[in-house]
């Protein structure tokens, strides 16, 4: 499966998953290494904050999108593409990936604000 992690400098994990243009894509499957299989980098208008269609788009491709933090309506555009959105404080993309394979990072509800605390209820 593909998983996408926020990465707007394709290094760490990063915050504001629905402003977030740049995602690392990962090969991930149980009991295999996890293995960078690709990267996006969206033109203006793409990242979901922006994108009000619902036409394909290049995260489509991926079973779930961890990120450091993502407001309601990215979970709930997410879930309506059958993508769970997972948050955490990890900031290595790699070991993020492997505790969402180990079952230690969970899909998150439109409730959470994620660790930076600055989702609130918009």
């Amino acid at each position: 499966m593909i998983v996408a992690v926020a990465s707007q400098n394709f290094t760490t994990v990063t915050q504001h998953a629905g402003k977030t243009r740049r995602f690392l894509l990962f090969e991930a499957a149980a009991g295999h290494p996890v293995r960078e299989a690709g990267r996006l980098d969206l033109p203006e208008g793409m990242a979901i904050h922006d994108f009000a269609s619902d036409d394909p788009h290049p995260l489509d491709q991926a079973r779930a999108v961890i990120a450091g933090s993502a407001g309601d309506g990215f979970v709930r555009r997410m879930a309506t593409r059958g993508i769970d959105t997972v948050l955490t404080d990890e900031t290595d993309p790699v070991k993020a990936v492997e505790r969402y394979l180990a079952g230690t990072l969970a899909a998150t509800d439109a409730e959470s604000a994620g660790p930076c605390g600055c989702h609130g209820d918009h």
